[in-house]
């Protein structure tokens, strides 16, 4: 694709983060915070004003819209990109203050609000790609939000593209915000039939050149442990706290089975929550690895640990809770080839070199791939996600809107 655009993404995505969009695994509720609904609500406004009349929020904070096609070809197919409006809630996500640094040459990016955030190339190698690019991170005091929000922006732009430039022949183009991804109820609401798509591509990934067709499997564990409470003024040979028995249970836990101390295709178990009392307690696991089978294994890892502890309170008791959260989508991207393909050429065409991953992780690609729609994962340029040093560039960010045409474009001729 030769043409020159006036990418908006940028400004887009500074608008995007501003907005508290963080996601709430304990709620109950869909979406997990009615805050998400905010950006969507923006969304559908941006997209109405681009002429994409059916954008819509559902009323499970899910955005749909539908980019209409401009070809002559009658069996283009329908092809969907999705991103993810809620943000992790590792991390406060609240009055995010982007800054764009402008023309990167290596520097530490100290960020003003706690100057104790760093960003050093030394522990953030892909900044070594970023000299003379726009770097935007966010204060030092929050995430930024690049996750997904730079995805967000990406998919925003090329719609704006695609309107902009009817010389850009494409087929029908569905676009879909989830909210309460980072929680692992990204796609519950999604209504596929009505989605109507053939393939998609979530634009959620890091480095620039980037797809990915391989993901974790996952399960959510929870360990209930049940102790003896009683008064601690005569809590002699009678108190058995279920928080100290917690405490003895996560010191157990194997490092070579934790995310710290694993890499490539190696799964963990990890303690993400913690809460409780003397008479009971709760421990919140994620468990994840590349196959299912060792989602048992691990959980039994957890089950043997807790046994044994147990063992030395014989008034406590504990049970396991474990649940499926999503599985790797390798196995159906497999049986359709080509999607992959045309991501990979779009990231060529744009200019850069393809690497196919697998990533540690999961998208809402993994559970939209398990049921009825193949789905790999394209970069957004996303960079120390979930934490204060997450960074994005501009250059990256548009790139992807350059991939994200260049995919409109292959599906059209390939039809």
């Amino acid at each position: 694709m030769n043409q020159q655009f006036q990418f908006t993404v940028a400004e887009r995505f500074l608008q995007y983060v501003k907005i508290d969009t963080q996601s709430d695994g304990e709620s109950k509720s869909y979406p997990s915070t009615e805050k998400q609904k905010n950006l969507g609500r923006l969304l559908v406004d941006e997209l109405k004003a681009m002429g994409i009349e059916d954008a819509e929020l559902d009323e499970f904070g899910v955005v749909y819209a539908t980019v209409p096609a401009n070809t002559d070809k009658p069996n283009v197919p329908v092809i969907c990109f999705c991103s993810h409006m809620d943000t992790s809630p590792d991390c406060n996500g609240e009055n995010v203050k982007p800054i764009v640094h402008q023309n990167y040459q290596g520097q530490d990016l100290v960020l003003p609000d706690d100057p104790s955030v760093v960003l050093k190339m030394a522990e953030h190698p892909d900044l070594k790609n970023q000299l003379g690019n726009d770097i935007i991170t966010a204060s030092g005091t929050t995430l930024l939000g690049a996750d997904n929000k730079a995805g967000v922006a990406e998919i925003m732009d090329a719609a704006y593209q695609l309107m902009q430039n009817p010389n850009i022949r494409h087929g029908k183009i569905r676009l879909l915000f989830t909210p309460d991804e980072e929680i692992g109820r990204g796609v519950d609401k999604v209504d596929l039939e009505k989605l109507g798509a053939e393939a998609a591509y979530t634009i959620d990934g890091e480095s620039a050149g980037h797809l990915e067709n391989e993901t974790f499997s996952a399960d959510g564990a929870k360990l209930i442990i049940h102790g003896v409470s009683s008064h601690p003024g005569f809590a002699k040979g009678n108190m058995q706290s279920a928080i100290k028995i917690a405490g003895k249970i996560i010191a157990e836990l194997p490092f070579e089975l934790s995310p710290e101390g694993t890499e490539g295709k190696e799964g963990f178990v990890h303690p993400v929550a913690v809460s409780g009392h003397a008479e009971e307690a709760v421990i919140n696991f994620i468990i994840r690895d590349f196959e299912d089978a060792k989602l048992v294994e691990h959980a039994q890892v957890i089950r043997d640990i807790a046994t044994r502890v147990i063992q030395d309170f014989p008034g406590a008791s504990f049970q396991l809770e474990v649940k499926a959260q999503y599985r790797n989508m390798k196995g159906v991207l497999d049986q359709h080839p080509h999607i992959v393909e045309y991501g990979l050429e779009a990231i060529k065409r744009a200019g850069m070199t393809p690497h196919l991953e697998s990533i540690r992780g999961g998208t809402d690609g993994s559970r939209l791939s398990l049921i009825g729609l193949p789905c790999p994962n394209i970069f957004a340029g996303e960079h120390a996600f979930h934490g204060k040093q997450e960074w994005v560039s501009v250059q990256d960010m548009q790139k992807a809107v350059l991939t994200i045409l260049n995919l409109c474009q292959i599906w059209e001729e390939k039809a």
